[in-house]
């Protein structure tokens, strides 16, 4: 992991049991696409951040990238980082950091160390959105896809030990998004 501008995690972020379920999930062209929808608020808090680079923590197919390009977003640094996809290399730092469907996904006993990882990345805003309930997909042993299934007030506590809260938004019963930002140590 000696690549100009990663960050090396120093903890697991995932068992090598739970990343082979997710790369036969990423099999299927519809897992990971939340984000193509998420692309012009993730663009407006781009512009309004005066933000030049985009950490996509959880990037998938990187459909965050093809979401913010459809929006004209063209000039701006791009860092997608995925365990099934390990050619896109470690985590990087960047101005905005975006975990769009992803930290529900995370096995419970790892879900701070991810939370450690993307306070170590944000460097001025951080944009998550996190489910509160089942999905619709069903790993192969059996659970729901949705790992962590709290409610808001679970998140919260583990959130603010990295960040300042800027905005919180909730999305019916289906979770909430949330706009960062790191806390100054």
């Amino acid at each position: 992991m000696g690549m100009t501008g990663g960050v090396k995690s120093i903890m697991a972020t995932i068992t090598d049991a739970y990343l082979k379920m997710q790369q036969e999930l990423h099999v299927n062209p519809k897992y990971g696409v939340a984000s193509l929808s998420y692309a012009p608020l993730v663009r407006n808090v781009f512009d309004q951040s005066r933000s030049r680079s985009i950490s996509d923590y959880g990037a998938g197919k990187c459909n965050l990238k093809i979401g913010l390009e459809r929006t004209g977003l063209k000039n701006f640094d791009y860092f997608p980082y995925d365990p099934v996809f390990p050619e896109y290399g470690p985590p990087k730092k960047a101005d905005l950091v975006c975990c769009i469907d992803v930290l529900e996904h995370i096995e419970p006993d790892l879900i701070d160390n991810v939370i450690d990882d993307l306070g170590r990345i944000t460097v001025k805003f951080g944009f998550f959105t996190i489910a509160t309930g089942p999905a619709v997909k069903v790993l192969s042993d059996g659970r729901n896809a949705h790992l962590i299934q709290k409610p808001t007030s679970w998140w919260l506590p583990k959130l603010v030990r990295h960040f300042e809260i800027d905005h919180l938004q909730h999305q019916d019963a289906h979770g909430f998004w949330v706009i960062v930002k790191p806390v100054m140590k």
